[in-house]
Parts: structure tokens; sequence; C-alpha cells
């Protein structure tokens, strides 16, 4: 119908000179009859060319219209925070960039099979936790595990869908963030005990590993003796198999299985699938081949939950884009340094300094893989936060003073808490004894601000913290002096020194195949 209007609104604007005219309209031979006419003489292999080019043309542009309605429709969302966090405005397709990844054990739906009534119940519990960090250069990808018996302080919670209000609590298992609040009560529980602000999450359940490995025709695992596990169902001979389905669910669920029985050995049992997960797709050219990713789309969106920022079917394919060339080398995987809760033996708690020294590394945004690499350069500022303007001025030095004396105090600004505590017990150590410290405004650079004729406590102070003489600038305000700590002095005493990091704090790498200990007491004969 449209077309024949479009038609006849064409030859009655030409005939009245009121629009396009045919460039033979001057000739009565060939004038607007002669286009009416002409498919008549149209050759038959034209014709049928033209109907298959339109027949491609429309029929492509629905199934490319199906699919995305169909992707779009399958996602999940729910907010990114239970309390009063918002998202972070990250770019997605060029800032460095956190994503929570989480396994839930809810039973609900497609997963009743695997447990009770009382199972389905709420939201459920992250059966897995991972933070996977994705450098500014899309270079590496460090994927932290949070072991599931983590002790640790969860922050005030609201239930997005009651508004009820959970109050804060300490020395809680980690896997039980989400379980009164929500997936955004993880996220908060997780920015607390990094210190990190994550930026996006995904949250998938039992049916999303099933169908994935079926997908993708298996996945690769490896294990060092025939294994038996009756709670899990997980069977294995020994060397490689590959698992798919409900045996690739019952090896990453297991919780006997591997090491001794504990979960950070089923941590590694994942880390190892995943690991080979990733080989298997770059391998079969998966992340090039349309067909393929329309497949993994489908059974990952129609199982995963994401926050608010991420529920769009262009912002998914803005992050496949930006792991599909990484160095599978460079992907590496981690778990958080654990030791038995001092309160509970058969509970975990992070093991310092192992566990700080970790999250002070990726707050530092350091490659794990070599942590003597410099992190990736982060945009300049575009402005200074702080008590003054004033600019840096050249004072004469002054006479001695008493170190014992002075009023030094320190601003955290870093988002990190406790860190001002940190640099305090560095200043009192270096002989400055009246410092003291409060919370700030978060700011990207830390600065020195001194009063007047404190110029050269503030050039002690800054030699002593290996703070640059270009960020030590006079306030006219300040009381003596203070350090403005920033996002870029986030651990240590020693400003822009490379964060330690404990040794072999890499399990494995994406490129590494790891062969998975059995537990003797489930070791069964082939």
């Amino acid at each position: 119908m449209g077309r024949g209007r479009d038609k006849r609104e064409y030859g009655a604007d030409s005939a009245a000179g009121n629009g396009p005219v045919s460039r033979h309209a001057d000739d009565t031979a060939v004038g607007v009859a002669r286009h009416l006419g002409s498919h008549r003489r149209m050759p038959g292999w034209l014709k049928v060319t033209a109907a298959v080019l339109a027949v491609l043309v429309v029929g492509g542009l629905g199934f490319a219209g199906y699919w995305y309605f169909r992707l779009q429709s399958n996602i999940t969302t729910a907010p990114l925070s239970a309390g009063d966090g918002s998202a972070n405005g990250v770019n997605d397709s060029s800032d460095r960039m956190q994503i929570l990844i989480l396994g839930s054990d809810t039973r609900d739906g497609k997963n009743s099979g695997y447990g009770g009534p009382d199972d389905s119940t709420g939201y459920g519990k992250s059966d897995v936790m991972m933070l996977m960090d994705i450098s500014a250069d899309n270079k590496r990808v460090s994927v932290i595990s949070f072991p599931r018996d983590l002790l640790v302080d969860i922050p005030q919670c609201t239930d997005p869908e009651t508004k009820r209000v959970y109050p804060a609590r300490s020395g809680v298992m980690i896997n039980e963030a989400m379980g009164e609040a929500g997936i955004g009560c993880a996220v908060d529980t997780v920015n607390k005990l990094t210190g990190l602000e994550v930026d996006h999450f995904m949250m998938a359940d039992f049916n999303a590993v099933k169908e994935l490995s079926n997908t993708v025709g298996g996945v690769d695992v490896c294990i060092s003796d025939a294994v038996y596990d009756p709670d899990s169902q997980l069977r294995l001979p020994a060397g490689t198999s590959a698992v798919q389905g409900e045996m690739a669910l019952a090896f990453l669920r297991t919780r006997h299985a591997f090491a001794d029985g504990g979960d950070l050995g089923r941590i590694k049992a994942q880390q190892g699938f995943l690991s080979s997960l990733t080989r298997k797709i770059k391998d079969d050219g998966t992340l090039s081949d349309p067909a393929k990713m329309l497949k993994i789309a489908d059974v990952v969106t129609q199982n995963l939950t994401v926050d608010n920022g991420l529920a769009s079917v262009p912002s998914l394919v803005t992050i496949g884009n930006r792991l599909k060339n990484i160095d599978i080398s460079k992907v590496a995987f981690v778990a958080v340094p654990t030791t038995p809760a001092v309160t509970d033996p058969n509970r975990l708690q992070v093991a310092e300094p192992a566990g700080s020294q970790l999250f002070a590394a990726l707050r530092g945004d350091v490659d794990l893989t070599d942590p003597t690499a410099p992190a990736t350069p982060s945009p300049e500022p575009t402005e200074t936060t702080g008590p003054s303007a004033v600019p840096t001025e050249t004072v004469p030095p002054a006479a001695p003073y008493n170190k014992a004396l002075q009023p030094v105090t320190v601003a955290n600004g870093t988002g990190v808490t406790g860190r001002s505590q940190e640099i305090v017990q560095a200043l009192i150590a270096g002989g400055f004894t009246q410092a003291g410290q409060f919370a700030a405004a978060p700011v990207a650079q830390s600065v020195i601000y001194y009063g007047p004729d404190f110029a050269d406590v503030a050039a002690d102070v800054a030699a002593l913290l290996g703070i640059p003489a270009a960020q030590v600038q006079p306030a006219p305000v300040i009381p003596g002096v203070q350090v403005y700590l920033g996002t870029d002095f986030p651990s240590g005493t020693s400003y822009g020194a490379v964060a330690a990091l404990p040794e072999d704090i890499v399990n494995q790498t994406a490129g590494d195949k790891v062969c998975q200990q059995a537990n003797p007491e489930l070791i069964v004969q082939d």
C-alpha cells in the first residue's frame, strides 16, 4: 500500500510541476509509460536475482531485529547497590572496568531439582563470587575469587523490592550478603572489603552452566585421579575429560572432590574450568563467528541478571568486544588470601598482610602477572579538590624546629577505610608525634597543604612520605600541615611505590593447563 501511494504521488507531483521529474519527461516515447512498462522486458535471470536480493535484505533485517529483541527480552535486571551507592558513570568501551560475577544457588524455576522448597525462597546465596577487573587498555584481566566461607562485614542494605532495611553485620559469610537484600548488597559488601567500586554485576544460575557447556560442545577439565563425589554426583576418570550439562555443573559445584575437600580446592577447580572455557572459545574462533556468538548470547541472557547500567544488548556486546583480543596469558586467576577464622575454624578470614596487599594492588591497577610493570595510565584529573588553590611559591629555608611539636593532620580522601591511620603511624615513627586524622571527600591526587610559617615542616613531611615537591602547596587556612591523601596513594607509606604482593598470588592464567588434585578420601579405582 505504501509503495503504491508513493508512486501515485510522485506521478501527480511530476505532472503538476511540483516535484521531481523524470530525465526523460520531454521524450514522449520514453516518458512515464516507459518506466511502468519496463518490467515486461526484464530478463528472467535478472528477475530471479532481484527477488533473491530482496528476500535476503528484508530477511536479514528481520533476522537481526528478531535476535535483538529476543536477546534484549531475555535480560533480567536489578539495582547495582542496596545502599546509597549508584552507577559510577564508567565508559564501558574505554575505562577500566570491574564486574562482579555471581553464581546463584537459587533452586527456583529450572533449578528446582537441586533442592527443596525452602531453598527456593528469597534471593538465594552467591555460590560463586568472582571480581573481573578489565584494564583500560584491554590488555589484561584479573579474576579474583572470594571463598563462600569467608567471614566479612556486610554494610547496611535495603531490599529494593520490599524497601526493608537490614542493619550492618560483622563476621558473616560473604555468600549471605545477597540473601536478604539482593545482589546490590553483595556488590556493596565487596566494595567495603576491597576499597574498590564495582561498576557492574552479572549473576547466573545453575542452568546457565549446563546450557553454556552444552552450547560450546563441552569443556576439557583435568583431574589427577579418578574421583566420585556422592553429594554432587561428580564422577570422572583420571586425566582429561570433556564435561558438559549436568557433569559440568557437578564439577563446579562439588565441595569435596578436590584438594582437602575445602572451598579453596573448589575455587581452583572453577578457575581451571573457566581457563579451559576461555581457551576453547578463542581456539574455536567463537568470538569472531556471529552464529556461534548468537547461540552463546541466547543461552547466557536467558539465565542472566545484570545491573541496570548493563541491561542492553549493545552494552554486553561492547564488553565482549573488549575481551576478544586479550592475550590469555594476561588473564590472571587469583583467590583472596585466607586463613582459618579465629572465631570458627570451619570458616575463613582474610589473611594479613597478604589480603591488604592484594586489595592495594587492585586499587593501584597493578598487573598481577607482572607486578613490576607500570599501571595503565589514568586520565589526568580535571580539577583539584582541597582547601587551597594558591599556586606553589618558593619559600626560603627556616630555622630548625622540633618535630614533636608540629601540628600535622591526615585527611583520608582515598576512599579506603582506615587508610589515614597507616600514614599517621608513619608520621609518628618519623618524629611527628602530634599527627591526627579525619575523613575527607575523595580526590584524585594527594597534596600536602601548609599554613603560614610551616613550609619547612611540609617539605620534611613530603620527603618522609615520598610525595613530590610539586604536590606541596601553601594554604593560609591550614593551621600547620595537612596531608590530603588521594586515590593515587591507596596503600603503603611511600608515594608511588609498587605495591608488594605475596609470592604466587596468581593461581593460574587462562593459558595454563592445570590438573586438579583429587581429594584422597574420594579417589576411586578406574
